[in-house]
């Protein structure tokens, strides 16, 4: 296929989101886990005892869409949140580990997938203009 030059870049963003997104949902359909949900899991598993306010935080998300989401992983048994003080701490499960460690490894995948059309030095400079970008939007 080929992709008009002069389109803007939001329809290639979209796709690759998208793509992602049906990646990481084939993938983990034997666990029954969303795409929408991993990035929470994933942030947990990497910040054991964080609190939901931090976790809002570092996702550039409000507190209700963390809540929303931290009782579906909760219900499923991958999260316990405790009460401290005035905030939450939550702490990933056994469960919840063993599927935030699956999600990582396919993400590397992905990555190799991205990297197969581009060499190491397109690579990094797609990933480091991406970031540039995102730090640029927060």
């Amino acid at each position: 296929m080929e992709f008009n030059t002069k389109m803007p870049t939001t329809p290639f963003v979209s796709l690759i989101y998208r793509s992602h997104a049906k990646y990481l949902n084939k993938k983990m359909q034997s666990v029954n886990l969303t795409f929408g949900l991993y990035p929470f899991l994933i942030e947990i598993y990497n910040n054991e005892g964080i609190s939901q306010e931090d976790l809002a935080k570092i996702l550039y998300l409000n507190e209700s869409t963390v809540t929303r989401n931290l009782e579906k992983l909760e219900k499923r048994g991958l999260i316990v949140r405790t009460p401290n003080k005035r905030k939450k701490i939550i702490n990933i499960t056994d469960e919840g580990r063993e599927i935030a460690k699956m999600v990582m490894d396919y993400d590397e995948k992905w990555d190799e997938i991205i990297k197969k059309d581009l060499n190491e030095e397109e690579y990094n400079n797609f990933k480091k203009t991406l970031i540039k970008i995102g730090e640029g939007l927060v």
